[in-house]
């Protein structure tokens, strides 16, 4: 392979987000497929005549979306999808050429989004007699597909990679965003919160680049650069070849496996033939919570040119001679989804969340988990966690319904998950936390108030600093705009005291609605 070239500054997020810039690291190129033996069962590979049958659930699983794109020929694709155009989201943190530094411009023309009549959506990145290019890329208006605590979720499609008699610079992927990415709409019609990336998590199931025959699966997660899962390269497969892939229908999948809650993993399949498995164990519980347990939205493009395609040509791509025409066909998209024990999976990833916790001092009391907003709520009731956690006895004065414990101490970068918390059809507007606080001087910190994802922006916030004391309590109330439905609310506490000291512990808290 020709040397790399090492980019001055990692991109910023906003396309794979920005995993599709995150190949300024040295990239794995293998030269043949090392198949590791399945872990899990997958549908098999279709046949080129059936490349556009969306295949039946397998065993266990039900089908929660598909598409087999069997609109009339020269249709665009249907209202479950939305067009990205231009050449950037809009959002915080979101920069131009979606952050990588691919060239094309995405339109909702059908000259670079259209279905043939026979099953197939084609992509197509078309450069003008000018020399600039256009292309297509679509996402799912949902952002909620995830596998169910303690099960699964597979995600596969039959995709045909371009075949161009000079492929430099075409980076087609089958991918996946966390919706916490997503701040309101969906895609460039929308606003993105790209600062998210690559926290909220990303999975890409298929890329390749300069019409290569490979394929690479990754996921991103934590921050960048580095982290957990060394940003901005990200922990997968890197490419590895994929014989026939431009020449024919094959099957890429992923399969996102909860049912071990100590160590769920993430497993890439091509034609059903595991090759690359990433563990939570490698990532550690609270990035691998945020990255994956939660939902996501499905993206489709044929980019042009870029960090990713740059870095393995070495050479800057598109070249005077790259084909223009070539498609990434599609025959269809699906997305299985396999219950688990609800239960059990919450105890396991209990234990699991709050491996690293150590308890100090005597806990008194039964803890009393409400799950009703309006309630005092323990704090000790907490599912899963960030941090090192610890529960004591509090001496503070318990109100109905609330034990005696405390979480202890809590620093920058903790937070404490409480699920299933019903603020019903009525909702509610305010927060209120009885807490303390034996902060040194000058050390203050905020209780902010999260749903559903860790990554989300707050509904709610207050700030504490020392109340006279750990053993001195206050109740300290904040509003919020009206909440209503079921939710996982997050308690994250946020300092930019130098050392991360403790700067306040947690009794209960309860959402009043007024």
């Amino acid at each position: 392979m020709p040397s790399k070239p090492s980019l001055a500054t990692p991109p910023p997020p906003g396309r794979r987000a920005v995993s599709r810039a995150r190949r300024r690291a040295v990239i794995a190129v293998i030269s043949a497929l090392a198949p590791v033996a399945a872990l899990l069962t997958v549908v098999s590979l279709p046949t080129s005549a059936m490349a556009t049958t969306v295949p039946s659930a397998p065993s266990g699983y039900s089908t929660v979306y598909s598409d087999s794109f069997n609109g009339t020929s020269g249709s665009g694709v249907d209202s479950s999808w939305t067009y990205d155009t231009g050449t950037a989201y809009s959002g915080t943190g979101c920069t131009a050429n979606y952050g990588t530094s691919e060239v094309e411009t995405d339109t909702s023309s059908t000259a670079n989004v259209s279905e043939d009549g026979s099953g197939h959506l084609n992509i197509t990145a078309v450069k003008s007699g000018s020399g600039s290019w256009t292309s297509g890329r679509i996402e799912t208006t949902a952002d909620n597909y995830e596998a169910p605590a303690g099960g699964e979720m597979e995600v596969t499609a039959s995709i045909k990679q371009p075949n161009p008699s000079s492929g430099v610079g075409y980076w087609p992927a089958f991918w996946m965003l966390g919706a916490g990415f997503r701040s309101s709409g969906a895609g460039t019609s929308g606003t993105m919160d790209c600062s998210n990336w690559p926290y909220t998590g990303e999975i890409d199931i298929m890329e390749d680049v300069n019409a290569l025959s490979e394929v690479a699966g990754t996921l991103h997660c934590g921050v960048d650069p580095g982290g957990p899962c060394n940003e901005t390269t990200g922990l997968g497969s890197g490419l590895v070849s994929c014989s026939g892939c431009q020449t024919g229908y094959n099957t890429y999948s992923v399969i996102v496996n909860r049912t071990d809650t100590s160590n769920e993993s993430i497993t890439w399949y091509l034609n059903g033939t595991a090759y690359k498995t990433v563990t939570e164990s490698q990532v550690g519980t609270a990035d691998w919570q945020a990255a994956v347990d939660h939902g996501f939205f499905i993206i489709l493009d044929n980019a042009m040119g870029g960090a990713f395609p740059n870095a393995v040509c070495g050479c800057t791509s598109p070249s005077s001679s790259t084909a223009s025409g070539a498609s990434m066909s599609v025959g269809y998209v699906a997305v299985y989804e396999k219950s688990g024990s609800t239960s059990t999976a919450t105890a396991s990833a209990s234990a699991s969340a709050s491996a690293t916790a150590t308890s100090t001092g005597t806990s008194t009391g039964t803890a009393s988990c409400q799950t009703t907003a309006t309630s005092d709520i323990s704090a000790d009731c907490y599912g899963a966690s960030n941090g090192t956690i610890t529960v004591s006895s509090t001496g503070d004065t318990d109100p109905s319904g609330v034990d005696s414990n405390q979480v202890a101490q809590l620093s920058n970068g903790d937070y404490l998950e409480y699920e299933n918390v019903s603020f019903g059809s009525t909702g509610s507007t305010q927060f209120d936390a009885r807490v303390a606080s034996g902060a040194a001087s000058g050390v203050s910190g905020e209780v902010d108030v999260i749903l559903d994802s860790p990554s989300n922006s707050p509904v709610a916030t207050f700030d504490v600093a020392n109340t006279g004391g750990w053993s001195t309590w206050e109740t300290i109330p904040a509003n919020m705009s009206s909440v209503t439905g079921t939710h996982n609310v997050y308690l994250k506490f946020v300092s930019a005291a130098s050392g991360s000291p403790a700067f306040v512990s947690l009794h209960y808290f309860d959402f009043p609605t007024s």
